[in-house]
């Protein structure tokens, strides 16, 4: 080993044993997480503290760039140790939002949204109940005591379900839905049930490692007040929570979920007649394309019957795919006429559209992509 190796071979020694020592401290910070985590439940304090975690991210930054330190790199590291730390309450006990445990009852426990949601409610020392079509001869016997029942089940039978539950539950028993579209359920639960009916959105799936800063939309029905345990049962998960009307709501998810899901769809359809395989195009990819691929792949890992539900959940989301293919023979013959000027000016108008956002998405955007070339590159 020459002389210049021999140096190096001493700076990788100590760099070995700097990262021991980051280990060692990171075990000692876990330690006192757990001691966190303790408190917080004994006290009915929240996983996710928005404030706490945007202070915390500011000190951190001033601190490592007062040492010499890239004050960004030092908050992505910052940030994992929390996720980290959130993960960890996740596979705990959660704080309980009321003086007494609820019993709630998912219909469609055994899907993965049910089976998600039974079990954070049961870590959280609520009383949880799964019905299916295997055992929906148990409704009888558990109904009386249910404060809440839960519909979560594919959209296309969800008021089917909800129809079955009618003169079933107590007057005081709140009933709630998950599906992502909330006009057409809020109106059948109102219809099958005189007590409290609230519509529910989680805006997550069910593959999800916690519920910490994922986001519940809340869709008043009736009396929707009976459940503001709930809600603050969420907060205590560490979930975003939104109040909307049910209408807003579903003009927003038929962009946010339909189209999306179906232009997902056309993309992959377009390849496999093009003939071009994932594996081809990621070999040529640029970071921003491989994120675009993922996007997509990933809803092909999953239901086709999920995301048919999705598609075709109502007239107003079909006829916004049809008003989509008409905009879309728009733009197609700006290219069938070569038409290059016009291409500019739609692209300007679109740009004038998005605004500030437009700055926003780039900078964003930027920040996943040095992240995902660094992890997959």
């Amino acid at each position: 080993m020459s002389d210049k190796q021999k140096v190096l071979e001493g700076s990788r020694k100590r760099i070995d044993e700097i990262d021991e020592q980051i280990l060692d401290l990171l075990s000692e910070r876990a330690e006192v997480v757990n001691a966190v985590i303790k408190t917080k439940v004994e006290n009915q304090l929240p996983v996710f503290v928005p404030k706490r975690e945007d202070e915390k991210s500011a000190s951190f930054k001033k601190m490592a760039q007062e040492k010499g330190i890239d004050p960004e790199w030092a908050e992505d590291f910052l940030r994992m140790i929390m996720t980290s730390s959130r993960d960890k309450q996740s596979q705990d006990k959660f704080p309980i939002a009321t003086a007494e445990p609820k019993h709630i009852l998912y219909i469609g426990g055994e899907g993965g949204m049910g089976k998600l949601y039974k079990k954070i409610t049961e870590q959280t020392g609520h009383k949880a109940y799964s019905i299916d079509k295997s055992n929906w001869y148990e409704l009888e016997e558990i109904a009386p005591k249910l404060d809440m029942v839960i519909v979560t089940v594919p959209i296309k039978i969800t008021e089917q379900v909800i129809e079955r539950l009618k003169g079933r539950l107590s007057e005081k028993t709140i009933l709630a839905d998950f599906t992502s579209n909330k006009s057409s359920p809020i109106e059948k639960m109102l219809e099958c049930h005189e007590g409290p009916v609230v519509g529910l959105h989680p805006m997550h799936g069910p593959d999800v490692q916690n519920l910490s800063k994922q986001l519940m939309v809340v869709c008043p029905g009736r009396n929707a007040e009976e459940a503001n345990w709930f809600v603050e049962q969420c907060e205590l998960w560490g979930m975003r929570v939104i109040k909307a009307d049910q209408n807003k709501h579903d003009h927003v998810m038929h962009m946010v979920q339909g189209l999306r899901h179906f232009v997902a769809l056309l993309h992959g359809s377009f390849m496999e007649e093009y003939d071009l395989r994932p594996s081809d195009m990621l070999e040529y990819s640029s970071p921003i394309y491989r994120a675009e691929m993922m996007m997509t792949g990933r809803i092909f890992a999953q239901s086709a019957e999920l995301y048919a539900d999705i598609v075709f959940a109502n007239e107003e989301r079909r006829d916004l795919l049809l008003k989509f293919f008409e905009h879309h023979q728009k733009l197609a013959e700006l290219v069938k006429q070569n038409d290059r000027e016009g291409f500019i000016r739609e692209f300007e108008g679109v740009t004038d559209f998005f605004g500030k956002f437009a700055t926003q998405a780039l900078n964003e955007s930027g920040y996943l992509i040095n992240r995902l070339a660094d992890r997959f590159a």
